[in-house]
């Protein structure tokens, strides 16, 4: 005899809120607020109180959040374990590692790489070099397309829909030297497929400079980008572009190798 489970209506609707409930608590977590009390995770969440400390319980048994020495919650690691298995991450990510040590050992800055994700770009690794300039950006954090070299970069090579609608903006200033017009970015985006790389000179702060260039995968398909970012004028861009085409390149060959060897 065969045992049917037959779902009630009410349980269907129920389950995309609740689920969308508990994703918006994981979403009031930021970098500025990596550890919260459960009223500011309901207050920043949207989420009402009583709601927050259910769903909020939930996360905790199963890993997705945990509490410090002093009682906030913060992201736990078991929500970083399942991030970890995100086919863009970790594949792309151990193919690539050994070209950004080799870039980053040779030019002591820091060696970036990122995808795109929908409208912005994402970043999967960063290493930082012993002369490294300051920056904003982390691993997982994300990014406008329009005022980082890897950003430049994936936009360059993006859909037209995806390039039109970043376009439309608005555009955040990070420095006096943040592009914003749109005209300009067009001209420059031209550019980056023509030469091979992009340059964004003062974008995010105004002491550093990145050079980014694109990776490919087995099929062409550009699949991420990588950059140094430097300080601004030393080393030159003359000499960090060949490198950094010299190390996207190879991070090209090692992703066409991979999936070279799952197909025998």
């Amino acid at each position: 005899m065969t045992v049917t489970h037959v779902v009630d209506r009410s349980e269907r609707v129920s389950t995309g809120p609740v689920v969308a409930r508990a994703l918006r608590l994981l979403e009031a977590f930021s970098d500025e607020r990596p550890t919260l009390t459960l009223s500011e995770i309901s207050r920043r969440s949207g989420v009402p109180l009583s709601t927050a400390h259910r769903l909020i319980a939930e996360l905790e048994a199963w890993g997705a959040v945990e509490r410090d020495g002093n009682g906030r919650y913060q992201v736990g690691l078991r929500l970083w374990e399942v991030g970890a298995l995100a086919p863009r991450g970790p594949g792309l990510r151990e193919r690539a590692l050994p070209y950004l040590e080799d870039l980053c050992a040779v030019t002591r800055e820091n060696v970036q790489l990122a995808v795109r994700e929908d409208d912005e770009i994402v970043y999967v690794e960063r290493l930082a070099g012993t002369r490294a300039v300051g920056v904003l950006t982390r691993v997982g954090g994300r990014w406008a397309m329009t005022a980082t070299g890897v950003g430049l970069v994936l936009l360059a090579h993006a859909p037209s829909d995806v390039v039109e609608r970043v376009l439309e903006g608005p555009f955040t200033r990070h420095t006096p030297y943040t592009l914003t017009d749109p005209v300009r970015i067009r001209e420059m985006l031209a550019a980056i497929r023509t030469r091979g790389y992009a340059v964004s000179e003062r974008q995010i702060t105004d002491d550093a400079t990145s050079v980014a260039a694109p990776v490919h995968d087995a099929s062409g398909e550009v699949v991420a980008a990588l950059s140094v970012v430097a300080h601004h004028g030393n080393p030159p861009v003359s000499v960090l572009a060949p490198l950094v085409r010299t190390s996207a390149a190879g991070v090209s060959h090692a992703l066409a190798a991979g999936r070279r060897r799952r197909t025998h």
